[in-house]
């Protein structure tokens, strides 16, 4: 039985566009198709653009015609987050006082996928200020998971992670300050790649300017349901910037993959943390997938997530206290003020100048130790979260245990603390339950990264679209087509 373009991966879509056997608007056409079948059930896209991406596609099919592909990824229909610049529209980033805040240019990575010649259909929800766990704000609505509307579809990149898992587009565009790729892609059952730090550029001129800690931590990614499909999206999401002040070239990191097996370290188990033994069999499932293909596995400690998500705390929570915070309490819905000051409770005031700048220093120390740990362990394969999805909105509710959630989501939420890349890979998904591991590599690790996943990828099997879960005691607000 023949399936529709869009159940096809991006790198699919893109070789049946150059070859001619389907064309850009047919391929836009259907990704369009598939959004009005399942996104009011879900309400993942909540910026559609029919028209105009239906016009990009057009052109896309006219450049191909005249001039051959203009990027490895031609035609190919995705989507992007509204928390990063598009020309003429609101990047709203969650927020209702945003509502009619228009970008006057586009972004880094709306301005990269206009030159690789993607159409742009709509653009994914992200909770106020892109700052929760979980999607959900006053101006967009709720976004659901797909496989479960019970459990959370992540955050704060939760609109992509939802519509990829969805088959709403082969790939969307996500941010990850905290791990705003990873967990949604985990949550989902879908592959999310935070790049290094550096390698994709991220302005978005509409925006306050970042404050230092941030421009360290936060950086652009992309959520598909294959690991080929993030390598592509990175070479295209890649193209320089001058805009960006700390972009570095990413050479030959993206291109074709290789097999070159290495040593991994497992941690499958921690003492810092409770873990879900559903978890932990991900990680050894995964490990023995790795073992198969020759890589040289063992379980051995890792230094500390904690230690890394203690200082994200510290060092990013007073960057909010003089900076984004203030907006938060000033614009942010009630779900993101008690967030605000959940996150906040506890983490100690640094007051002086002399305090922040030890606090940042004290980065490099957390940084060296584990680039000496990758040099004699070049990949780690451990949990994205230590627990499995979680309820929606549990960070609001009565039950939330601030130290747990802490402990638990350290491995996801602690390595951006010193711009670590990782990997989401879905190990032990299964329609309606989601699961997954994470591998972590030194910085500018990220080819080792997605080789490694392209192994667990060959032993896991395709990843299909899932038709989203329609409880009918709950239900997503219905995006409108603007």
């Amino acid at each position: 039985m023949s399936i529709e373009p869009w159940q096809w991966t991006a790198s699919e879509l893109a070789a049946a566009i150059s070859s001619g056997r389907v064309s850009s608007v047919e391929a836009t056409e259907s990704a369009l198709a598939r959004l009005d079948a399942v996104n009011p059930a879900i309400n993942a896209v909540v910026d559609t653009m029919p028209e105009a991406a239906l016009a990009e596609a057009r052109a896309a099919d006219e450049t191909l015609r005249r001039h051959g592909p203009a990027g490895p990824l031609h035609g190919v229909p995705m989507t992007v987050k509204v928390n990063v610049d598009y020309k003429g529209r609101a990047t709203t980033n969650g927020v209702f006082a945003n509502k009619d805040h228009v970008a006057e240019h586009d972004s880094s990575t709306v301005a990269a996928l206009r030159a690789g010649k993607l159409p742009i259909f709509g653009r994914t929800n992200t909770p106020a200020y892109s700052m929760r766990a979980f999607t959900s704000n006053d101006l967009h609505g709720a976004t659901l998971n797909p496989h479960d509307a019970t459990i959370t579809c992540g955050g704060s990149s939760g609109g992509a992670g939802s519509a990829v898992a969805a088959g709403i587009g082969p790939i969307a565009h996500g941010n990850d300050i905290g791990g705003s790729v990873r967990h949604p892609a985990y949550c989902c059952g879908v592959y999310g790649l935070r790049p290094t730090s550096g390698l994709l550029p991220q302005t978005s001129l509409s925006m306050p300017e970042r404050k230092i800690v941030s421009q360290l931590m936060a950086v652009q990614g992309a959520l598909a349901r294959s690991v080929e499909d993030l390598r592509l999206a990175m070479q295209v999401m890649s193209r320089p910037d001058a805009n960006d002040i700390w972009q570095v070239p990413a050479g030959d990191m993206f291109g074709p993959l290789r097999h070159r097996p290495c040593k991994v370290a497992v941690v499958a188990e921690s003492d810092e943390s409770p873990v879900d033994p559903e978890v932990g069999a991900a990680i050894r499932q995964a490990a023995a997938m790795l073992a198969d293909a020759g890589y040289e596995v063992a379980e051995v400690p890792a230094p500390s997530f904690r230690e890394l998500v203690d200082h994200w705390r510290l060092i990013l929570g007073n960057e909010m206290r003089g900076g984004l915070g203030l907006l938060m309490e000033a614009h942010g819905d009630w779900k993101m003020k008690r967030m605000l000051e959940i996150q906040l409770d506890g983490v100690d005031i640094i007051d002086t100048r002399d305090g922040m700048l030890d606090a940042i220093a004290h980065r490099s120390r957390l940084a060296r130790k584990w680039q000496l740990f990758f040099e004699d362990w070049p990949l780690v394969l451990t949990a994205v979260s230590w627990v499995k999805p979680m309820i929606d909105d549990l960070d609001v509710s009565d039950d939330l245990d601030i130290e747990h959630f802490y402990k638990v989501t350290a491995p996801y939420m602690g390595t951006p603390t010193i711009g670590l890349p990782g990997l989401s890979v879905p190990v032990g998904t299964v329609p309606g339950k989601p699961m997954g591991v994470q591998l972590l590599a030194t910085r500018f690790g990220d080819r080792t990264l997605l080789e490694a996943g392209k192994v667990l990828e060959r032993a896991i099997g395709r990843i299909v679209p899932v038709d989203p879960d329609r409880p009918k005691e709950k239900s997503a607000h219905m995006s409108a087509r603007a």
